[in-house]
Protein backbone atom coordinates (compact mmCIF):
# COMPACT_ATOMS: atom_id res chain seq x y z
CA UNK A 1 0.00 0.00 0.00
CA UNK A 2 3.02 2.63 0.84
CA UNK A 3 4.58 1.44 -2.17
CA UNK A 4 1.38 2.68 -4.04
CA UNK A 5 1.06 5.72 -2.62
CA UNK A 6 4.63 6.22 -3.42
CA UNK A 7 4.30 5.37 -6.83
CA UNK A 8 1.58 8.03 -7.34
CA UNK A 9 3.70 10.75 -5.42
CA UNK A 10 6.46 9.76 -7.71
CA UNK A 11 4.57 9.96 -11.36
CA UNK A 12 2.27 12.99 -10.11
CA UNK A 13 5.54 15.23 -8.74
CA UNK A 14 5.76 17.08 -12.03
CA UNK A 15 1.93 18.63 -11.30
CA UNK A 16 2.76 18.92 -7.53
CA UNK A 17 2.08 23.14 -7.63
CA UNK A 18 -0.77 22.81 -10.61
CA UNK A 19 -4.03 24.83 -9.54
CA UNK A 20 -6.13 21.51 -8.55
CA UNK A 21 -6.60 17.77 -9.06
CA UNK A 22 -9.26 16.41 -10.68
CA UNK A 23 -10.35 13.07 -10.31
CA UNK A 24 -12.85 11.19 -13.32
CA UNK A 25 -15.00 9.45 -10.88
CA UNK A 26 -16.76 6.58 -12.66
CA UNK A 27 -17.51 4.88 -8.96
CA UNK A 28 -15.57 1.76 -10.85
CA UNK A 29 -12.60 -0.06 -9.19
CA UNK A 30 -9.90 2.05 -11.23
CA UNK A 31 -11.28 5.67 -10.33
CA UNK A 32 -12.00 4.53 -6.34
CA UNK A 33 -8.92 3.38 -5.52
CA UNK A 34 -7.10 6.77 -7.45
CA UNK A 35 -9.77 9.02 -5.19
CA UNK A 36 -8.76 7.00 -1.77
CA UNK A 37 -5.45 7.12 -2.49
CA UNK A 38 -4.89 10.87 -3.51
CA UNK A 39 -7.45 11.86 -0.32
CA UNK A 40 -5.11 10.03 1.71
CA UNK A 41 -2.34 11.29 0.30
CA UNK A 42 -3.89 14.58 0.37
CA UNK A 43 -4.30 14.29 4.58
CA UNK A 44 -0.15 13.97 4.91
CA UNK A 45 1.09 15.96 2.21
CA UNK A 46 0.89 19.43 0.62
CA UNK A 47 -0.91 18.92 -2.39
CA UNK A 48 -3.13 20.73 -4.51
CA UNK A 49 -6.93 21.31 -4.06
CA UNK A 50 -8.58 18.14 -4.55
CA UNK A 51 -12.46 17.39 -6.05
CA UNK A 52 -13.79 14.88 -8.27
CA UNK A 53 -16.27 15.05 -11.22
CA UNK A 54 -18.84 11.66 -12.34
CA UNK A 55 -20.24 12.43 -16.00
CA UNK A 56 -23.81 10.64 -16.31
CA UNK A 57 -24.10 9.25 -19.75
CA UNK A 58 -27.75 7.85 -18.77
CA UNK A 59 -27.12 5.01 -21.25
CA UNK A 60 -28.38 2.24 -18.51
CA UNK A 61 -30.62 2.31 -16.02
CA UNK A 62 -28.30 0.89 -13.51
CA UNK A 63 -26.22 3.83 -13.51
CA UNK A 64 -28.82 6.57 -12.17
CA UNK A 65 -27.70 4.83 -8.98
CA UNK A 66 -24.37 5.78 -9.33
CA UNK A 67 -24.07 9.50 -8.62
CA UNK A 68 -25.62 8.79 -4.99
CA UNK A 69 -22.88 5.80 -4.85
CA UNK A 70 -20.14 8.48 -5.78
CA UNK A 71 -21.90 11.15 -3.52
CA UNK A 72 -21.29 8.99 -0.79
CA UNK A 73 -17.76 8.13 -0.87
CA UNK A 74 -16.67 11.35 -1.59
CA UNK A 75 -18.61 12.56 1.25
CA UNK A 76 -16.91 9.55 3.15
CA UNK A 77 -13.55 11.07 2.02
CA UNK A 78 -14.37 14.58 2.24
CA UNK A 79 -14.15 15.41 -1.19
CA UNK A 80 -16.10 17.91 -3.10
CA UNK A 81 -18.20 16.11 -6.11
CA UNK A 82 -19.48 17.89 -8.87
CA UNK A 83 -21.87 15.32 -11.51
CA UNK A 84 -22.54 16.27 -14.95
CA UNK A 85 -25.66 15.05 -16.73
CA UNK A 86 -24.45 14.52 -21.02
CA UNK A 87 -26.39 13.86 -24.13
CA UNK A 88 -24.47 10.96 -25.63
CA UNK A 89 -25.15 11.12 -29.13
CA UNK A 90 -26.33 7.98 -31.24
CA UNK A 91 -24.16 6.78 -34.15
CA UNK A 92 -22.27 3.88 -35.38
CA UNK A 93 -20.13 3.71 -32.16
CA UNK A 94 -22.27 4.35 -29.05
CA UNK A 95 -19.29 3.38 -27.16
CA UNK A 96 -17.03 6.17 -29.14
CA UNK A 97 -20.00 8.67 -28.74
CA UNK A 98 -20.09 8.42 -25.00
CA UNK A 99 -16.04 8.48 -24.62
CA UNK A 100 -16.15 12.03 -26.78
CA UNK A 101 -19.53 13.55 -24.71
CA UNK A 102 -17.30 12.45 -21.59
CA UNK A 103 -14.57 14.11 -22.16
CA UNK A 104 -15.89 17.30 -23.87
CA UNK A 105 -17.65 17.49 -20.07
CA UNK A 106 -14.37 17.03 -18.35
CA UNK A 107 -12.61 19.91 -20.55
CA UNK A 108 -15.60 22.38 -19.73
CA UNK A 109 -14.84 21.65 -16.55
CA UNK A 110 -11.26 22.06 -16.45
CA UNK A 111 -9.77 25.60 -15.44
CA UNK A 112 -6.33 27.18 -16.53
CA UNK A 113 -3.79 24.59 -15.98
CA UNK A 114 -5.96 21.97 -13.64
CA UNK A 115 -5.23 18.24 -14.05
CA UNK A 116 -7.81 15.62 -14.38
CA UNK A 117 -6.99 12.13 -13.28
CA UNK A 118 -7.71 9.29 -14.33
CA UNK A 119 -7.68 5.88 -13.32
CA UNK A 120 -6.38 3.68 -16.09
CA UNK A 121 -3.90 1.11 -15.52
CA UNK A 122 -1.39 -1.01 -17.35
CA UNK A 123 -3.93 -3.61 -18.04
CA UNK A 124 -6.06 -1.05 -19.56
CA UNK A 125 -2.39 -0.32 -21.64
CA UNK A 126 -1.68 -3.68 -22.69
CA UNK A 127 -5.37 -4.22 -24.14
CA UNK A 128 -5.41 -1.22 -25.88
CA UNK A 129 -1.95 -2.22 -27.23
CA UNK A 130 -3.61 -4.75 -28.76
CA UNK A 131 -7.07 -3.58 -30.14
CA UNK A 132 -4.84 -1.17 -32.46
CA UNK A 133 -2.64 -4.01 -33.10
CA UNK A 134 -5.40 -5.95 -34.34
CA UNK A 135 -6.97 -2.91 -35.81
CA UNK A 136 -3.68 -2.11 -38.13
CA UNK A 137 -2.68 0.59 -36.45
CA UNK A 138 0.66 2.74 -37.03
CA UNK A 139 3.93 3.43 -34.44
CA UNK A 140 1.42 6.64 -32.69
CA UNK A 141 -1.42 4.43 -32.43
CA UNK A 142 0.38 1.42 -31.15
CA UNK A 143 2.13 4.06 -28.69
CA UNK A 144 -1.37 3.80 -26.38
CA UNK A 145 -2.44 6.14 -23.94
CA UNK A 146 0.22 8.48 -22.76
CA UNK A 147 0.62 9.38 -19.33
CA UNK A 148 -0.66 13.06 -20.23
CA UNK A 149 -2.40 15.12 -22.99
CA UNK A 150 -3.51 18.36 -23.38
CA UNK A 151 -7.39 18.51 -22.28
CA UNK A 152 -9.38 22.07 -22.76
CA UNK A 153 -7.31 24.37 -20.33
CA UNK A 154 -5.48 21.90 -18.38
CA UNK A 155 -4.09 18.41 -18.63
CA UNK A 156 -5.35 15.22 -18.50
CA UNK A 157 -3.11 12.48 -16.70
CA UNK A 158 -3.05 9.11 -16.25
CA UNK A 159 -1.32 7.93 -13.04
CA UNK A 160 -2.05 4.45 -12.95
CA UNK A 161 -0.43 3.37 -15.84
CA UNK A 162 2.16 1.23 -14.23
CA UNK A 163 -0.09 -0.48 -12.21
CA UNK A 164 -1.67 -3.77 -12.61
CA UNK A 165 -5.71 -3.99 -11.91
CA UNK A 166 -4.65 -6.91 -9.65
CA UNK A 167 -2.57 -4.50 -7.17
CA UNK A 168 -5.57 -1.69 -7.39
CA UNK A 169 -8.00 -4.76 -6.44
CA UNK A 170 -5.88 -5.55 -3.57
CA UNK A 171 -5.75 -2.53 -1.93
CA UNK A 172 -9.52 -2.02 -2.39
CA UNK A 173 -9.74 -5.02 -0.61
CA UNK A 174 -7.53 -4.25 2.08
CA UNK A 175 -8.95 -1.16 2.32
CA UNK A 176 -12.89 -2.05 2.30
CA UNK A 177 -13.68 -0.27 -0.49
CA UNK A 178 -17.04 -0.37 -2.28
CA UNK A 179 -17.11 -0.15 -6.00
CA UNK A 180 -20.00 -0.46 -9.16
CA UNK A 181 -19.37 -2.80 -11.83
CA UNK A 182 -20.60 -1.65 -15.65
CA UNK A 183 -22.68 -4.39 -16.72
CA UNK A 184 -21.32 -4.17 -20.19
CA UNK A 185 -18.20 -4.82 -18.87
CA UNK A 186 -18.71 -8.79 -19.13
CA UNK A 187 -20.67 -8.38 -22.63
CA UNK A 188 -17.66 -9.90 -24.68
CA UNK A 189 -19.30 -8.94 -28.18
CA UNK A 190 -17.34 -5.92 -27.64
CA UNK A 191 -13.76 -5.97 -28.77
CA UNK A 192 -12.26 -4.85 -25.34
CA UNK A 193 -14.12 -7.04 -23.36
CA UNK A 194 -13.32 -10.15 -25.33
CA UNK A 195 -9.93 -9.05 -25.09
CA UNK A 196 -9.91 -8.61 -21.61
CA UNK A 197 -12.03 -11.65 -20.50
CA UNK A 198 -11.15 -14.42 -23.08
CA UNK A 199 -7.70 -12.95 -25.04
CA UNK A 200 -5.39 -12.09 -22.25
CA UNK A 201 -6.28 -14.72 -19.36
CA UNK A 202 -5.32 -17.24 -22.45
CA UNK A 203 -2.20 -16.09 -23.05
CA UNK A 204 -1.58 -15.91 -19.32
CA UNK A 205 -0.51 -19.74 -18.98
CA UNK A 206 2.14 -19.17 -21.40
CA UNK A 207 3.19 -15.48 -21.08
CA UNK A 208 2.39 -14.85 -16.98
CA UNK A 209 3.80 -11.42 -17.61
CA UNK A 210 2.36 -10.61 -21.12
CA UNK A 211 0.15 -7.60 -19.84
CA UNK A 212 3.31 -6.18 -18.40
CA UNK A 213 5.29 -6.75 -21.35
CA UNK A 214 2.67 -5.42 -24.34
CA UNK A 215 2.62 -2.38 -21.75
CA UNK A 216 6.53 -1.77 -21.87
CA UNK A 217 6.29 -2.46 -25.53
CA UNK A 218 3.44 0.48 -25.86
CA UNK A 219 5.87 2.60 -23.65
CA UNK A 220 8.65 1.86 -26.55
CA UNK A 221 6.78 2.56 -29.34
CA UNK A 222 5.74 5.75 -28.19
CA UNK A 223 9.38 6.51 -27.39
CA UNK A 224 10.20 5.92 -31.07
CA UNK A 225 7.05 7.84 -31.87
CA UNK A 226 8.41 10.84 -29.67
CA UNK A 227 12.24 10.26 -32.36
CA UNK A 228 9.81 10.27 -35.59
CA UNK A 229 7.94 13.73 -34.33
CA UNK A 230 11.02 15.13 -33.65
CA UNK A 231 12.48 14.01 -36.99
CA UNK A 232 9.22 15.89 -38.42
CA UNK A 233 9.77 18.87 -37.16
CA UNK A 234 13.46 19.06 -38.48
CA UNK A 235 11.92 18.20 -42.28
CA UNK A 236 9.14 20.52 -41.68
CA UNK A 237 11.27 22.92 -40.46
CA UNK A 238 13.09 22.96 -44.10
CA UNK A 239 9.31 23.64 -45.54
CA UNK A 240 7.95 26.38 -43.79
CA UNK A 241 9.18 29.38 -45.15
CA UNK A 242 8.01 32.73 -45.97
CA UNK A 243 5.80 33.59 -48.62
CA UNK A 244 3.73 36.70 -50.29
CA UNK A 245 0.51 35.20 -49.50
CA UNK A 246 1.04 34.97 -45.74
CA UNK A 247 -2.27 37.41 -45.89
CA UNK A 248 -4.00 34.16 -46.50
CA UNK A 249 -3.87 32.71 -43.03
CA UNK A 250 -3.77 29.47 -44.68
CA UNK A 251 -1.99 26.78 -43.32
CA UNK A 252 1.16 25.90 -45.96
CA UNK A 253 4.28 24.05 -46.80
CA UNK A 254 6.97 24.44 -49.61
CA UNK A 255 6.92 21.39 -51.86
CA UNK A 256 10.54 21.52 -53.05
CA UNK A 257 12.08 20.40 -49.21
CA UNK A 258 9.76 17.37 -48.94
CA UNK A 259 10.46 15.90 -52.35
CA UNK A 260 13.98 15.50 -51.84
CA UNK A 261 13.25 13.08 -48.66
CA UNK A 262 12.07 9.60 -48.70
CA UNK A 263 8.63 8.63 -49.26
CA UNK A 264 8.88 7.17 -45.33
CA UNK A 265 9.92 10.59 -44.25
CA UNK A 266 7.28 12.58 -46.46
CA UNK A 267 4.71 10.72 -45.21
CA UNK A 268 5.98 10.94 -41.21
CA UNK A 269 6.66 15.02 -42.03
CA UNK A 270 3.14 15.66 -43.27
CA UNK A 271 1.39 12.96 -40.30
CA UNK A 272 2.83 15.45 -38.20
CA UNK A 273 1.53 18.45 -39.56
CA UNK A 274 -2.00 17.42 -40.79
CA UNK A 275 -2.49 15.85 -37.17
CA UNK A 276 -3.52 19.17 -36.06
CA UNK A 277 -6.30 19.28 -38.91
CA UNK A 278 -7.93 16.31 -40.10
CA UNK A 279 -8.06 12.40 -38.80
CA UNK A 280 -4.91 11.33 -40.72
CA UNK A 281 -6.12 8.53 -43.50
CA UNK A 282 -5.09 5.01 -43.81
CA UNK A 283 -2.63 3.39 -45.52
CA UNK A 284 -3.96 2.82 -49.15
CA UNK A 285 -5.76 6.42 -49.00
CA UNK A 286 -2.00 7.64 -49.07
CA UNK A 287 -1.98 7.11 -52.31
CA UNK A 288 -3.69 10.72 -53.01
CA UNK A 289 -0.20 12.30 -51.60
CA UNK A 290 1.61 10.62 -54.36
CA UNK A 291 -0.66 11.61 -56.67
CA UNK A 292 -0.72 14.83 -55.84
CA UNK A 293 3.36 15.25 -55.56
CA UNK A 294 3.70 14.02 -59.21
CA UNK A 295 0.91 15.26 -60.78
CA UNK A 296 2.03 17.62 -63.57
CA UNK A 297 3.44 21.03 -63.36
CA UNK A 298 0.47 22.37 -65.07
CA UNK A 299 -1.92 20.25 -63.28
CA UNK A 300 -4.25 21.65 -60.47
CA UNK A 301 -4.44 18.60 -57.92
CA UNK A 302 -5.78 17.78 -54.21
CA UNK A 303 -5.99 15.12 -51.78
CA UNK A 304 -9.81 15.20 -49.83
CA UNK A 305 -8.65 14.07 -46.41
CA UNK A 306 -11.48 14.14 -43.71
CA UNK A 307 -11.30 17.42 -42.31
CA UNK A 308 -10.80 19.38 -45.79
CA UNK A 309 -8.31 19.35 -48.46
CA UNK A 310 -5.02 19.77 -49.44
CA UNK A 311 -3.74 21.39 -52.48
CA UNK A 312 -0.91 22.21 -54.62
CA UNK A 313 -0.07 25.77 -56.41
CA UNK A 314 2.65 27.51 -57.39
CA UNK A 315 5.26 25.07 -55.62
CA UNK A 316 3.47 25.04 -52.23
CA UNK A 317 0.76 22.28 -50.36
CA UNK A 318 -1.82 24.00 -49.01
CA UNK A 319 -4.68 23.13 -46.22
CA UNK A 320 -7.78 24.58 -47.30
CA UNK A 321 -11.00 23.69 -44.58
CA UNK A 322 -14.54 25.47 -43.48
CA UNK A 323 -15.64 27.81 -45.93
CA UNK A 324 -12.50 27.53 -48.43
CA UNK A 325 -14.09 24.22 -49.42
CA UNK A 326 -16.98 26.42 -50.56
CA UNK A 327 -18.03 28.69 -53.62
CA UNK A 328 -18.22 32.50 -52.29
CA UNK A 329 -21.45 33.93 -52.51
CA UNK A 330 -23.46 36.04 -55.37
CA UNK A 331 -22.57 39.56 -55.87
CA UNK A 332 -24.02 42.00 -53.36
CA UNK A 333 -23.65 45.76 -53.79
CA UNK A 334 -22.35 48.02 -51.24
CA UNK A 335 -24.31 51.03 -50.22
CA UNK A 336 -22.02 52.01 -47.27
CA UNK A 337 -18.61 51.97 -48.35
CA UNK A 338 -17.59 53.89 -45.02
CA UNK A 339 -18.23 50.33 -43.00
CA UNK A 340 -16.78 46.71 -43.63
CA UNK A 341 -18.90 44.53 -45.50
CA UNK A 342 -19.47 40.77 -44.92
CA UNK A 343 -19.37 38.23 -47.48
CA UNK A 344 -20.87 35.34 -47.04
CA UNK A 345 -18.85 32.37 -46.56
CA UNK A 346 -15.36 34.60 -47.80
CA UNK A 347 -14.56 36.80 -44.94
CA UNK A 348 -14.68 40.71 -45.35
CA UNK A 349 -13.79 43.69 -47.25
CA UNK A 350 -12.83 47.40 -46.76
CA UNK A 351 -11.71 50.26 -48.08
CA UNK A 352 -9.10 52.36 -46.62
CA UNK A 353 -9.11 55.94 -47.64
CA UNK A 354 -10.92 57.85 -49.54
CA UNK A 355 -13.49 55.55 -50.86
CA UNK A 356 -14.49 56.00 -55.01
CA UNK A 357 -17.88 57.85 -55.42
CA UNK A 358 -20.50 55.99 -57.19
CA UNK A 359 -22.95 52.88 -56.74
CA UNK A 360 -19.96 50.30 -55.50
CA UNK A 361 -20.46 46.30 -55.96
CA UNK A 362 -18.59 43.42 -54.94
CA UNK A 363 -18.62 40.75 -57.46
CA UNK A 364 -16.30 37.58 -58.21
CA UNK A 365 -14.37 36.71 -61.39
CA UNK A 366 -16.46 34.98 -64.36
CA UNK A 367 -13.99 35.05 -67.07
CA UNK A 368 -13.46 38.05 -69.41
CA UNK A 369 -12.89 40.84 -67.14
CA UNK A 370 -10.55 44.07 -68.00
CA UNK A 371 -9.25 46.35 -65.18
CA UNK A 372 -7.53 50.05 -66.59
CA UNK A 373 -3.78 49.73 -64.87
CA UNK A 374 -1.59 52.50 -64.36
CA UNK A 375 1.12 53.37 -66.93
CA UNK A 376 -0.21 49.96 -68.85
CA UNK A 377 -3.62 51.15 -70.10
CA UNK A 378 -6.26 48.03 -70.42
CA UNK A 379 -5.21 44.79 -68.98
CA UNK A 380 -6.96 41.61 -68.86
CA UNK A 381 -7.60 40.28 -65.44
CA UNK A 382 -6.47 37.09 -65.92
CA UNK A 383 -3.05 38.06 -67.11
CA UNK A 384 -2.63 40.17 -64.22
CA UNK A 385 -3.66 37.82 -61.83
CA UNK A 386 -1.03 35.26 -63.62
CA UNK A 387 1.51 38.37 -63.15
CA UNK A 388 1.29 38.08 -59.69
CA UNK A 389 1.46 34.58 -59.02
CA UNK A 390 -1.78 34.30 -57.47
CA UNK A 391 -2.91 30.79 -56.39
CA UNK A 392 -5.29 29.50 -59.11
CA UNK A 393 -7.84 28.25 -55.62
CA UNK A 394 -7.86 32.18 -54.78
CA UNK A 395 -8.91 33.67 -58.00
CA UNK A 396 -12.30 32.73 -57.49
CA UNK A 397 -13.01 34.32 -54.40
CA UNK A 398 -10.24 37.48 -54.57
CA UNK A 399 -13.31 40.49 -53.99
CA UNK A 400 -13.38 42.41 -57.05
CA UNK A 401 -14.54 46.40 -56.39
CA UNK A 402 -17.24 47.40 -59.26
CA UNK A 403 -18.88 51.18 -59.89
CA UNK A 404 -21.99 49.87 -61.93
CA UNK A 405 -19.67 47.63 -64.65
CA UNK A 406 -16.64 49.19 -63.74
CA UNK A 407 -13.95 46.85 -63.02
CA UNK A 408 -12.30 49.51 -60.04
CA UNK A 409 -9.76 46.90 -57.96
CA UNK A 410 -9.08 43.70 -56.85
CA UNK A 411 -8.81 43.08 -53.05
CA UNK A 412 -4.99 42.90 -51.29
CA UNK A 413 -2.91 43.45 -54.64
CA UNK A 414 -1.83 46.81 -54.72
CA UNK A 415 -1.23 48.46 -58.15
CA UNK A 416 -4.58 46.90 -59.47
CA UNK A 417 -6.66 49.75 -58.76
CA UNK A 418 -8.23 52.42 -61.13
CA UNK A 419 -6.15 54.65 -62.36
CA UNK A 420 -8.76 57.79 -61.84
CA UNK A 421 -9.12 57.17 -58.09
CA UNK A 422 -7.30 58.70 -55.23
CA UNK A 423 -5.23 57.11 -52.72
CA UNK A 424 -7.65 54.23 -51.66
CA UNK A 425 -7.02 50.36 -51.27
CA UNK A 426 -9.41 47.22 -51.21
CA UNK A 427 -8.46 45.16 -48.22
CA UNK A 428 -10.06 41.91 -47.62
CA UNK A 429 -9.84 39.35 -44.75
CA UNK A 430 -10.08 35.99 -45.69
CA UNK A 431 -12.47 33.56 -44.55
CA UNK A 432 -11.10 31.64 -41.08
CA UNK A 433 -10.01 28.19 -42.35
CA UNK A 434 -11.29 25.72 -39.88
CA UNK A 435 -8.59 23.79 -38.36
CA UNK A 436 -10.78 20.27 -38.42
CA UNK A 437 -9.68 17.69 -35.56
CA UNK A 438 -6.41 17.35 -33.28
Amino acid sequence: MIDLEQQLLATLGPWRNAPAWRVALSGGLDSTVLLHLLARLSRQQALPPLSAIHIHHGLQAVADTWPEHCRQLCAELDVPLQVEFVQVDSGASLERAAREARYAAFARRLAEGELLLTGQHRDDQAETLLLRLLRGAGVRGLASMPVQRPLGRGQLVRPLLQVSRAALEAYAREQALEWVEDPSNSDSRLARNFLRREVLPGLAPHWPQAAGNLARSAGHLREAQELLDELASLDLGTADTDHEFAWLGLPSLALAPLQVLSDARQRNALRHWLAAFTPLPDSEHWAGWRDLRDAGGDALPLWRLAGGELRRADGRLWWLSGDWLKAPGQAQPWPDSAVPLELPGNGQVQIVGQAPSGSLQVRYRQGGEVLVVAGRGHRDLKRLLNERGIPAFVRGRLPLLYRNDELLAVANLPGLEAVQQGEWRLCWQPPTNEQGLS
